[in-house]
């Protein structure tokens, strides 16, 4: 299927985009990435070791030229600091991608939207390519998209809480005004919740925790990767139109 995710120019081969955080260790995470048929791995820039090249690191497990790495700004708590890992990432040659997050509240890991639409804006005319991670706010996805956020993130539902999309209905109404892809970006639980959310239009689904924490990561991945081809084929296909009582599936006109 000739359906290519493309952003700044930057061409996707999956929709599915994966974390590597929570992993007993860099052999699972390299297994569970290869079976999500992911692309894109996300990595936290202050808390992975991936610019000291003396010690052991995920990127001897994860091949750059195999994978699109984006870093992210996990763990930081202001605007400062998410610009410090953002440039760190970007000077280091790492990528000019940066998956931005400004945490505000550190029992529920909301978004601070107000600290991460400076930080969006001031990385923006820097020349990095921001992908903003924020609550499932209509009006917020828009201004991000104003201040220069090349994709938007909604939050499904709370970091690793695996509730899946708990308002489906602010998610519909970010992607009716949107300009810019939108990701949903954490609180999926399962394949059926990323069904739900290609089925919705959304551009893709960065995860995690729903695969590191299954039972069995490595099925779980693969089952991640068939939910959002799935959820994104019946997206483009259009669902049949729901009504209140029954329709035959085989009509009578002509029959004897």
């Amino acid at each position: 299927m000739e359906d290519k995710l493309i952003i700044k120019g930057i061409e996707f081969n999956s929709r599915l985009w994966v974390g590597t955080g929570k992993y007993k260790d860099f052999e699972e995470t390299k297994k569970a990435i290869e079976a999500s048929g992911a692309d894109v791995v996300t990595v936290a820039v202050r808390r992975v070791n991936i610019i000291d090249r003396k010690t052991e690191n995920l990127l001897d497990y994860i091949d750059p030229k195999k994978y699109k790495i984006l870093p992210n700004t996990a763990g930081c708590y202001t605007v400062e600091d998410a610009l410090r890992y953002s440039r760190l990432a970007r000077e280091s040659g790492i990528s000019d991608l940066i998956k931005l997050e400004v945490i505000g509240d550190e029992r529920t890991l909301f978004p601070d939207t107000i600290g991460l639409l400076e930080a969006t804006e001031i990385l923006a005319k820097e020349g990095s390519i921001v992908f903003a991670y924020t609550n499932d706010d209509p009006v917020m996805a828009k201004r991000l998209e104003n201040a220069g956020a090349a994709a938007v993130m909604p939050l499904a539902a709370p970091i690793g809480s695996g509730l899946g999309i708990r308002n489906p209905y602010n998610i519909k109404i970010i992607l009716e005004q949107a300009k810019v892809p939108i990701i949903v970006d954490a609180g999926v639980g399962t394949a059926s919740d990323v069904a739900i959310a290609m089925e919705l239009g959304c551009d893709g689904v960065l995860l995690n925790t729903a695969i590191a924490g299954a039972k069995d990561p490595i099925k779980m991945a693969s089952a991640m990767k068939h939910g959002v081809i799935a959820g994104r084929l019946a997206y483009l296909a259009g669902r049949m139109p729901k009504r209140l009582y029954a329709t035959a599936s085989t009509t009578i006109e002509g029959m004897l």
